[in-house]
């Protein structure tokens, strides 16, 4: 069974965006080149990424570009060449590279998903789309990158989560730009 990750970057007061949506802060310390060598490491890997539409308009109007391609070029051909889904019911095409749309019941299209073969999936921002998932037990793995920054309001990624999740940490990781990366495991 293909294995589902969620990986984001959260605030310190655990909030993955803005209000308004904006996730700027996420890039501060992106010049630290252990920081760099460890984003690149997880872009190289064969995962599947999954994305809400609000996120996959967000990616795929960066990723394409001579900019995104100057700045991570490691991160952008992957971006640009792996395989993407993206789950939405307003959409009628998505134009980005390898991108499959899929506009049916979210829970079971990944609960399909996951039976195929195929590598493992892993969704990048997203939040309503974790929610609903984590809510399902269909998440795996959680991934965040915890930054040091506090916005004092925002989106938390588990808005309407109906019951508690317990997880289990499996890895941790601290960068000199402050970062510190965490990684757990669903509990069942």
């Amino acid at each position: 069974m293909r294995k589902l990750t969620v990986f984001n970057h959260v605030t310190l007061d655990g909030y993955f965006t803005r209000e308004n949506g904006d996730m700027s802060w996420a890039h501060n310390g992106s010049d630290d080149a252990e920081y760099q060598a460890f984003v690149a490491g997880n872009a190289s890997g064969d995962s599947e990424l999954l994305f809400g539409r609000v996120t996959y308009d967000m990616m795929a109007s960066y990723w394409p570009t001579p900019v995104a391609s100057q700045q991570a070029p490691i991160v952008a051909e992957k971006m640009n060449s792996g395989r993407k889904i993206v789950f939405s019911k307003t959409m009628d095409k998505a134009l980005w590279n390898n991108t499959k749309l899929i506009k049916g019941d979210l829970v079971k299209e990944v609960r399909k998903l996951k039976q195929e073969k195929g590598p493992d999936m892993v969704i990048l921002g997203s939040g309503s789309i974790v929610a609903q998932l984590a809510a399902a037990g269909l998440v795996d793995n959680y991934q965040m990158v915890i930054n040091p920054v506090a916005l004092g309001k925002g989106r938390t990624l588990f808005e309407g989560l109906p019951k508690m999740l317990s997880l289990k940490l499996t890895n941790s990781r601290a960068f000199n730009n402050g970062k510190v990366f965490l990684s757990y495991e669903a509990i069942a």
